[in-house]
């Protein structure tokens, strides 16, 4: 799995590996292989307590998936998981990797399909694989691989629920602390302090924030180049950070014994910090030190608590009635600390297939310098009147 070799504690002086040949050789061999050494997710089951901790962990707070005296009254008779719920339900859509021992792995997006909501109690099996091996030449890290792997998941019943691919870039630690020029710029800026007139501004958007909820909304009163409303995540934070790490599991956040066994496995997981202690490399999104060793201009938010903004923001438009059918969202740039992004979107489509009525969004997400942090495409199914 991911690991991180050190060369002393120091960090001035650290150094960490880099990608070989070798290494790529052995990691194709790992190519539709099915993963049977399953790393255990965060939640095998959709329990009510589940599901919300991980909808509060994006900031959702639409009562289909938090309230069940509210959902009872829907379609589905009790609460269901939002889509991107199952981020939490296994390791490999989430980041977790193998092969290339101490270089830097960085989740930059997936491409999902949901064929069944997520129901309350619901019980999970994935299968996973290791799908494709690309390599890329990047302003962040010069050289790096992207590692994608492909899930599937079920319920207790065998149906399928849902399948992903979705993939990490293998970069190396020091070429992009040292060479990288992705964030020249950012590092120049220096750090943002917002005045008390910005964060109202900001805060203005969570006032005015929709959850269509019960409120239907039809195919028939949807037209191609409507916008979907602006949300807004952030200004971020550390907290906000770890509150979605509460509701995800995060992939080596553990505790005394138990991170104890996972270094133990995996020894290259635990990176020494400022105390001498070896701790994990997941704290990239907590420590700003560590986080510019690996090249990122601070202390950032996870990818899939970003890919989960983007389907929260479809969740809220498509109302109760809705299905989220698919999306492909592709990470552009860090959001470090201090950073806000606005996500938007676009209907760019909509047709029937296979008898299903389809809209086709376009979304992206910006951040307050309008940088590109997230560029994504939707399918969602809405109610036909013709068919009620």
């Amino acid at each position: 799995m991911i690991s991180s070799n050190e060369i002393g504690s120091d960090s001035s002086t650290r150094s960490f590996p880099t990608i070989t040949d070798a290494g790529l050789d052995e990691l194709r061999k790992r190519i539709g292989v099915k993963i049977s050494d399953s790393v255990e997710p965060w939640c095998y089951e959709a329990t009510r307590d589940n599901i919300r901790h991980y909808a509060h962990g994006i900031g959702d707070d639409n009562p289909l998936f938090c309230d069940p005296t509210y959902a009872k009254h829907s379609q589905y008779g009790d609460v269901i998981a939002p889509p991107s719920f199952l981020f939490a339900c296994n390791r490999f859509i989430s980041g977790y990797c193998g092969g290339l021992p101490g270089v830097h792995a960085m989740w930059a997006g997936a491409e999902w399909t949901w064929h069944k909501p997520i129901r309350r109690n619901d019980v999970l099996r994935t299968d996973a694989y290791l799908k494709d091996l690309v390599e890329h030449q990047t302003r962040f890290a010069g050289r790096a691989i992207q590692q994608i792997y492909h899930v599937d998941f079920y319920n207790q019943a065998g149906d399928c629920l849902a399948e992903a691919d979705s993939w990490v870039f293998r970069t190396e630690r020091d070429a992009a602390r040292e060479s990288g020029s992705k964030y020249s710029e950012v590092r120049r800026r220096g750090r943002r302090v917002y005045t008390d007139a910005e964060i109202a501004e900001i805060y203005g958007y969570y006032a005015k924030e929709e959850v269509r909820g019960a409120r239907t909304r039809y195919f028939e009163d949807v037209q191609v180049g409507d916008e979907i409303p602006t949300i807004v995540k952030g200004p971020m934070t550390v907290t906000g950070f770890i509150a979605y790490a509460q509701g995800w599991g995060g992939l080596y956040i553990r505790a005394n014994k138990l991170q104890w066994k996972l270094i133990e496995k995996h020894p290259g997981t635990g990176i020494k910090n400022r105390f001498g202690i070896p701790d994990c490399p997941e704290r990239v999104h907590w420590e700003e030190a560590f986080a510019h060793e690996v090249g990122a201009p601070g202390a950032y938010d996870y990818g899939p608590e970003r890919t989960s903004w983007m389907i929260h923001h479809l969740t809220n438009w498509a109302g109760d009635n809705g299905f989220v059918r698919a999306s492909k969202t592709q990470i552009r740039r860090h959001n470090p600390e201090g950073d806000v992004i606005y996500i938007s979107g676009t209907v760019t489509g909509k047709q029937i297939v296979d008898g299903e009525p389809i809209i086709e969004i376009a979304q992206q997400a910006r951040n307050q310098d309008g940088e590109p942090s997230v560029v994504a495409a939707a399918k969602v199914r809405l109610p036909s009147r013709t068919s009620e």
